[in-house]
């Protein structure tokens, strides 16, 4: 089978989208991003994550935010004594305060994922990838009062996740967990909430896990092997993973992946700023073959999603990505 190229999700917001977030508006800014996806030749696109804008909060992507501030149970105004919980706990120093705090059961609330893929799918006869962030992920940001502990509220999240999910006919849908791989100790009750979200779930299922990317930052420390056991539990059919940051020491680690999950290959670096060549990327993937065969490389993709790049820099590096697949495949 050919390597596939994808983008992990989301696309640097078009500045008029900044002063002007109307539903007209936000179909333009998709459209010019599903475009400039197909374009550059990406075969399975994204709508950028723009679904997720938010005017009030230009400077995030809305991974976290738009979906806890939607769920019903959440109060979203945390007290002092909350937040002071929450900055005690070092490993989630990136944030300042909590996304919220629950305090009822988790319910859809207004959150309407399956408008959002109705929005986006007649705008581009290219196979879609839709993502949406995980249960893990969701938990650790959330300052439970009512559960009474974190496996119960991320099973919570699951059920509400999967409910929608499941309705969404996308040929990719892509869970997000950027945290899981610094914090190998959560992997069981992690494991099985976003397990359960995957078994709902039609089409191509993947699961997308990086070191972080908050404000072009890495987050996270550790190492894939720390993380090879959960990987293996996955019931994921794809994994998008870091690799161009990191380097491809730890590539060897993936001889002993599940050979029913396919692996796809992080090529470009959503850290810098520097555009690939396509001879970079053609060697990255050479390399990467040539360590665990080319029956195990499904797809090719950006370390993370491009939402803190400009988008000239983020166009540089889709087009560089497609032309490095190309070139180590002989289609050039």
């Amino acid at each position: 089978m050919p390597i596939q190229t994808t983008v992990v999700g989301s696309y640097p917001i078009p500045h008029w989208l900044r002063g002007d977030a109307s539903r007209v508006t936000l179909r333009d800014a998709i459209m010019t991003v599903l475009k400039t996806q197909e374009l550059a030749g990406i075969d399975v696109v994204t709508d950028g994550e723009l679904n997720r804008f938010d005017p009030s909060h230009p400077e995030t992507n809305g991974m976290i935010d738009y979906f806890t501030s939607r769920f019903s149970g959440v109060n979203t105004l945390p007290s002092i004594s909350d937040i002071e919980a929450f900055r005690a706990d070092p490993a989630m120093s990136y944030r300042s305060e909590p996304a919220g705090i629950v305090t009822g059961d988790i319910g859809e609330g207004s959150l309407n994922l399956p408008r959002d893929f109705e929005f986006v799918r007649p705008l581009t006869t290219n196979a879609l990838k839709f993502t949406c962030t995980g249960p893990h992920m969701l938990t650790k940001v959330l300052t439970d009062r009512h559960y009474g502990g974190q496996e119960k509220l991320a099973m919570a999240i699951a059920g509400v996740l999967r409910q929608q999910l499941e309705r969404i006919p996308a040929e990719v849908i892509q869970i997000d967990e950027a945290n899981i791989s610094g914090h190998p100790e959560d992997a069981e009750w992690a494991l099985r909430a976003i397990n359960h979200v995957l078994d709902g779930l039609p089409g191509t299922r993947a699961v997308h896990i990086c070191f972080g990317n908050y404000g072009g930052q890495s987050v996270q420390r550790g190492f894939w092997r720390s993380i090879l056991p959960f990987l293996n539990e996955l019931h994921a059919g794809q994994l998008v993973l870091e690799f161009a940051r990191r380097g491809y020491d730890e590539l060897v680690v993936f001889k002993n992946l599940n050979p029913e999950i396919g692996l796809g290959l992080g090529v470009i670096d959503i850290k810098d700023n520097e555009i690939e060549t396509p001879d970079l990327v053609a060697r990255r993937i050479d390399h990467a073959v040539t360590i665990l065969g080319e029956e195990t490389i499904q797809a090719v993709h950006p370390d993370c999603g491009f939402w803190m790049l400009p988008r000239s820099v983020a166009d540089g590096k889709m087009q560089a990505l497609v032309a490095g697949r190309d070139r180590f495949e002989g289609r050039d």
